[in-house]
């Protein structure tokens, strides 16, 4: 078994980190799925309070996320869509295009409380359809260059031949 790592992770003594974004986007979570070990499945654990969202909406293109209600209720917009939810709830988010676009917001008057629980990959895509942004990221450290992450908007596209001039 690898050090610092435990089959049992209690959700009360995670060290929670708090972010906050705007006036839209707050929320304070902890990684499960490394503390326990897990390679191939991401988990963390997110508490966002009222009138709030933990991310903008987005969809990705290569990991399936799942998010168990666990207090609170929200709204859950996928796609064109819109779903009340609310502890006990179940939410998929397959991979794919803008039709699986998902964001959670905390309706409620008290916190809303949740586990997101995701296939893993060394490489992936994410769409932001409201803003018109991308994200291309990787965990593989290429030529030991390190990890790899790019945020951008298709019309700042390159041709696929620029730079390409050199002969070497």
């Amino acid at each position: 078994m690898q050090e610092n790592i435990k089959p049992v992770a209690r959700i009360a003594d995670l060290p929670l980190e708090p972010y906050r974004q705007g006036d839209f986007y707050q929320s304070a979570d902890a990684g499960i799925a490394e503390r326990i070990g897990l390679t191939q499945i991401g988990a963390s654990y997110s508490e966002v309070p009222p009138g709030k969202a933990g991310c903008p909406c987005h969809v990705h293109h290569v990991q399936d996320e799942m998010f168990v209600i666990l207090e609170g209720e929200g709204t859950y917009r996928f796609g064109t869509e819109s779903y009340q939810v609310k502890a006990g709830d179940v939410l998929g988010a397959p991979r794919g295009g803008v039709d699986y676009a998902h964001k959670l917001t905390n309706t409620g008057k008290g916190p809303l409380k949740y586990l997101s629980i995701s296939t893993k990959s060394d490489i992936e895509v994410c769409e932001y359809p409201d803003s018109g942004k991308f994200m291309v990221s990787s965990s593989v450290a290429a030529g030991g260059a390190g990890k790899f992450r790019y945020i951008g908007r298709g019309k700042s596209s390159l041709d696929y031949w620029d730079g390409e001039d050199s002969a070497e």
